[in-house]
């Protein structure tokens, strides 16, 4: 755990806030450009954990910072939004996450990023890291917004392209625009903006950050046009409840029973009996078990472990790939086992 204290507190368009931070403590490690950060907070014997991408830079001279969009009935947020104060100490965990970019000086990298609203936090500190500690990479933003006005970092991203012309290119979307081919983005324009910029599928590589359907859209559109899976990387700030209508679901038979489970956790066995409405996760933090975690929702890999006896099932995936999940990976903030004796290693 490291002490962050809060240097500087920025208000931004549409509802959203920049917090610089001050490592207090000088413990914190090196994060990687498009990782995240998470806060945690103790409310009497209730710990809470939030997870907010970086959009700073490691590699440019500036505070590390996270831009948090208000949610009218988020716990965290309002508390960053209306209480928090600068001069005051949060408890903060490892940088983590699986999106991110690791320049190499004499890279010559096309990077498309596709952000829409907040979406942009950890797509501006991609951008700047690959423009400023790379020498011939060219970076492509694609920027969704309802309107010029609600735009997070607008001036510092015109900033930015007027000092590489040459390397920056960005698209603006606003959806108030009257030329509707720059109100919302679409297959054709994908197709058009990536073949524009694209000179081979090698060096092409795609960051898209934004809801789940503005993801698909990028993912088939550049999955149909010959790009591999693996060049596509996207990050999920929705939680999924708030884009799943249940009127869409069948009606699934449920299984009631608890299970005995196996974690292993840091040389240590502990042997759990999970019911069926509890993750594994959650019963674990239930023994005070300290085990890792961040989102709860089965979107920030922090919680990645293996199935080495037994299976499980996920409520909820946007990290793994079925090849993993195949293999025995699972994310145990959303798991539930499905036999007696499942047996998981915790990394």
């Amino acid at each position: 755990m490291h002490k962050f204290q809060v240097k500087s507190i920025i208000r931004q368009p549409n509802n959203n806030v920049t917090i610089q931070f001050e490592d207090t403590l000088g413990t914190f490690p090196i994060y990687k450009a498009g990782q995240f950060l998470t806060l945690c907070f103790t409310f009497g014997e209730r710990e809470v954990r939030r997870s907010y991408s970086f959009s700073s830079s490691p590699d440019v001279n500036e505070p590390i910072a996270i831009t948090v969009k208000r949610v009218d009935n988020g716990e965290i947020s309002r508390l960053l939004h209306h209480k928090l104060e600068v001069g005051d100490v949060i408890d903060v965990l490892d940088p983590q996450g699986l999106f991110y970019y690791e320049p190499q000086q004499e890279s010559d990298n096309t990077l498309f990023l596709f952000g829409a609203g907040v979406g942009i936090t950890p797509l501006f500190s991609i951008l700047k890291t690959a423009l400023t500690k790379e020498n011939h990479s060219k970076v492509i933003l694609v920027y969704s917004n309802s309107s010029k006005e609600q735009t997070i970092f607008y001036e510092e991203l015109q900033s930015w392209q007027e000092k590489y012309p040459e390397r920056l290119s960005i698209y603006w979307l606003f959806s108030n625009s009257k030329n509707l081919l720059n109100a919302r983005l679409n297959r054709d324009y994908v197709i058009q903006i990536v073949n524009k910029h694209s000179e081979s599928i090698d060096n092409s590589i795609f960051y898209t950050c934004g809801p789940i359907f503005y993801m698909d859209l990028c993912r088939f559109t550049l999955l149909g046009m010959g790009f591999p899976d693996e060049h596509i990387r996207k990050e999920t700030f929705h939680f999924p409840e708030e884009e799943e209508d249940d009127d869409e679901h069948d009606a699934v038979e449920v299984d009631t029973k608890s299970y005995s489970v196996k974690l292993i956790f840091q040389e240590n066995e502990y042997n759990l009996l999970v019911p069926y409405d509890q993750t594994i996760l959650n019963i674990g933090l239930d023994h005070k078990i300290k085990l890792p975690y961040s989102c709860k929702s089965g979107m920030c890999s922090t919680c990645i472990s293996q199935v080495t006896s037994g299976a499980v099932r996920m409520d909820y995936n946007e990290v793994l790939t079925d090849r993993e999940v195949e293999n025995g990976k699972c994310l145990i903030c959303t798991s539930h086992p499905l036999e007696n004796g499942t047996t998981i290693e915790v990394y």
